[in-house]
């Protein structure tokens, strides 16, 4: 069942994310090259671990520690891609502010601060890698979440509404969210030995991916006319 649910995945996975590169470079990537430099990622690491998760599903003795080993190395790659992403979208959405130097770098030395903190925590250098760093991912993705919530309520703040930060940022937060539930699903589900638990918290956490590259296709689906302007919010709101 779970391969299934892994190639079924993979099949709806790699047509979202072709449709958002194409629109991507339609000229949006010039705008938001973080993001852009975030899909590639996504897409370069999808093709790298495609052999490791056949052969994993194949039985081949040697594909646990592989596709371990590989998974490791692209979960911090790609952690620290995202916050990226989100510090870009907040910097973004404080560009007009008259203290946005001030906003901005307590965002950016919060994250630092909060990123090295996390990894003087859990690293261990005695133990498996695997073993201190699930740990220090994981909080670096509650950071994640609670920096993308930040950048939610600074756009809601604002009298202008951009409606695609608005969904870029959304995306963002039903990703985290999905993978946060599904990701408690599967360690309690691990703990107790609970085979539907442990599948039900690994479709989570694949559908709030599909969902975000969904969105963020949909954000990208046509270029902003820079003749129109901006629906400004009535007073009050």
């Amino acid at each position: 069942m779970r391969a299934a649910i892994t190639f079924v995945g993979i099949l709806i996975w790699y047509p979202l994310q072709a449709v958002l590169i194409t629109r991507l470079l339609h000229g949006a990537w010039r705008r938001f090259p973080l993001i852009f430099l975030f899909v590639i990622a996504e897409l370069l690491v999808a093709v790298a671990e495609f052999p490791s998760v056949w052969a994993y599903y194949h039985g081949l003795p040697e594909a646990v520690s592989w596709r371990v080993s590989l998974y490791q190395r692209a979960e911090i790659f790609t952690q620290f891609l995202i916050f990226a992403v989100v510090l870009s979208l907040i910097f973004r959405a404080t560009s007009s502010l008259q203290s946005r130097v001030l906003i901005q770098s307590g965002f950016l030395f919060g994250a630092a601060l909060f990123v090295g903190i996390s990894f003087l925590a859990h690293y261990d250098p005695r133990t498996n890698t695997g073993m201190w760093m699930t740990p220090w991912t994981r909080d670096l993705n509650v950071c994640a979440t609670v920096l993308d919530l930040a950048l939610w309520v600074l756009l809601m703040a604002r009298r202008e509404k951009d409606g695609r930060l608005l969904l870029l940022s959304g995306a963002l937060g039903i990703q985290f969210t999905g993978q946060a539930m599904g990701n408690s699903l599967r360690t309690l589900a691990a703990g107790h030995h609970i085979r539907w638990l442990s599948l039900t918290g690994a479709i989570m956490v694949l559908a709030a991916g599909l969902i975000r590259i969904y969105i963020w296709g949909r954000a990208f689906r046509t270029a902003p006319d820079p003749r129109q302007p901006r629906v400004a919010a009535p007073a009050g709101i």
